[in-house]
């Protein structure tokens, strides 16, 4: 993708602070970071989201994930980890090419993730679960 920052940060045409990479991903600080050490897991291959992400890169992502968030946590001593990933502009997502974001957690670090959460019936819960279960595959 001619103008996609993650594309261009992969091929070399955009500097980065590489901490990691094989042959699916590249893990690099994130150059607009909400703590220090927050880090962007990236598939090498353009995918706008998870939906278009292939099952078996999937399988491979999550291994990953988990080597960088060790290695935060071992460097930075953090207190906690944000696993985030969004898909759509209305979900935050504000570069499209598919990537997690690994933000390490520190007291009094002023970031907030939280939600107000709607008060559901069990009838509504029970109604999703059905709908929703009908498209697993």
């Amino acid at each position: 993708m001619n103008n996609c920052i993650f594309c261009k940060v992969n091929s070399g045409e955009i500097k980065s602070y590489k901490l990691y990479e094989d042959k699916n991903f590249i893990v690099i600080l994130d150059r607009f970071p909400s703590s220090v050490g927050h880090a962007l897991v990236i598939p090498k291959e353009h995918y706008k989201n998870i939906f278009e992400l292939p099952d078996e890169l999937c399988k491979e992502l999550f291994v990953v994930v988990k080597k960088i968030a060790v290695a935060l946590k071992d460097t930075f001593d953090l207190e906690g980890l944000n696993i985030l990933q969004n898909n759509g502009e209305i979900a935050g997502q504000s570069v499209n090419h598919f990537h997690i974001h690994l933000i390490p957690r520190y007291k009094n670090d002023k970031l907030n993730l939280s939600w107000d959460a709607i008060n559901d019936s069990e009838d509504k819960f029970e109604e999703a679960t059905e709908k929703i279960k009908k498209f697993i595959k």
